[in-house]
């Protein structure tokens, strides 16, 4: 594969593994992977990029010859409320920045990842489709409904082609949470595995969209690697893994370890999950590109367990 492609925001917590699985799938020298500052032991090539500096991802764009880009960098939800403004800006200029440099340079593929936090209280929270009416409560929200709609412009107007995935909340051993609302049901695994109690920041009957790390790589993955003619929506495309709330996972999480405790301190993040879906209808995305999750929460919470058990063993 001939591909030279660039990665915004790799040292996220999707960043970092997705950075890993393109660099298996098209070699060392083919990814090139950036951040605001370099991660110590990485692999590969990597350049120091902030996204809101057109002329350096320009530079970048240039010196790779770069045919791809991955925009993942972003303020997610949580830490966005504390600052929305600052959201606003700096999510929608670094796309804008994407955007414009991929039109010029005559990038082949953008990739732009959007959120189950487009949705607000006009949506069905139960099964919400594809096309849904979009109006969020959260600056990170807004700034995504505005990717979304510049992703289908570019594609309208200058043929570019971006795709794009409204992401659950996601589920990972391999960085620890990053801000965002959902981010409760990756520590909550963590204080498990250490044996400490947990402070839940949600209502326990709570339920939200999630999906596993692996499912979310796989998902982007094919839809970057479809056929052209297979992607019908060019604004995001839903996916769905599992439902569930923060009293379902300790649930399951109790099977494995039967000390484990749990209390529910609601805050601001409460307010902000409370307007988002329940559960997501992924139907297009199923006919469209063949999408389909692999882990339900027995499944997420078995392989969580397991690589947290084996991370902190190694820390030790």
């Amino acid at each position: 594969m001939s591909a030279k492609i660039l990665i915004t925001g790799a040292n996220g917590q999707l960043g970092s593994v997705l950075t890993e699985t393109l660099q298996g799938r098209y070699g060392l020298e083919n990814v090139i992977a950036s951040d605001l500052r370099e991660k110590e032991n990485i692999r590969g090539i990597f350049e120091v990029i902030d996204a809101t500096d057109y002329d350096r991802i320009q530079h970048v764009v240039t010196q790779y010859k770069i045919t791809q880009i991955y925009h993942l960098a972003a303020i997610l939800s949580a830490k966005g409320e504390a600052y929305p403004l600052q959201t606003w800006d700096i999510n929608t200029k670094t796309f804008l920045n994407v955007l414009e440099i991929s039109r010029l340079n005559g990038i082949e593929k953008v990739f732009y990842p959007s959120s189950i936090a487009v949705f607000g209280d006009a949506a069905l929270k139960n099964n919400t489709p594809n096309d849904a009416y979009l109006n969020p409560s959260t600056a990170y929200g807004i700034s995504k409904v505005d990717g979304e709609n510049w992703s289908q412009y570019y594609f309208l107007k200058y043929g570019l082609d971006v795709r794009s995935i409204r992401y659950p909340g996601v589920i990972g051993y391999q960085s620890l949470p990053g801000g965002g609302t959902t981010d409760y049901a990756v520590d909550i695994y963590h204080k498990a595995v250490l044996k400490e109690p947990f402070t839940c920041f949600l209502n326990e009957d709570t339920t939200l969209p999630m999906i596993y790390m692996d499912d979310v790589i796989r998902a982007t993955v094919e839809l970057m690697e479809a056929p052209s003619e297979k992607i019908k929506i060019r604004t995001s495309y839903n996916i769905a893994g599992v439902s569930f709330s923060p009293k379902e996972i300790a649930s399951e999480i109790s099977k494995v370890f039967p000390n484990f405790t749990i209390e529910y301190k609601p805050d601001f993040r409460e307010d902000i999950a409370k307007h988002w879906s329940k559960s997501i209808d992924d139907s297009q995305a199923k006919a469209d590109w063949g999408w389909k999750p692999n882990y339900n929460l027995e499944a997420i919470t078995k392989a969580m367990i397991s690589a947290l058990n084996d991370y902190y063993k190694e820390a030790v």
